[in-house]
């Protein structure tokens, strides 16, 4: 039986990935008119957030979709990254496999 500790980190990740999916929502609203500079610094607090977390599958794919940023993706093509991105945010997988799962997907969308 999970102790009352671990049940409360549970319910507090919870709430963080739920705060991470309203900011996406939030980029994904923007996207289609902003510039990828305007982005950018949404997509890094994201990073932050994630790493601070140990959301680790989410901060491979916040440093991919900086990437795309920073070779000037923008617009509707930013869509697919965030997608990525939420899928990223619930995995249930931490670990250093799934970090490469997901680093394989944006290297095939960067390549792209």
């Amino acid at each position: 039986m999970a102790s009352v500790h671990a049940l409360a980190q549970m319910a507090d990740l919870d709430a963080v990935r739920a705060d991470l999916n309203v900011r996406i929502a939030a980029i994904d609203v923007r996207a289609p008119y902003a510039r990828a500079r305007e982005i950018a610094p949404d997509v890094d607090a994201i990073r932050v957030i994630a790493h601070r977390n140990g959301l680790n599958p989410a901060v491979t794919v916040a440093h991919f979709l900086d990437s795309a940023l920073s070779r000037g993706e923008c617009g509707a093509l930013v869509h697919g990254w965030l997608s990525l991105l939420a899928d990223a945010i619930g995995s249930d997988r931490q670990d250093v496999a799934a970090c490469e799962t997901f680093a394989a997907a944006c290297s095939v969308r960067l390549a792209g």
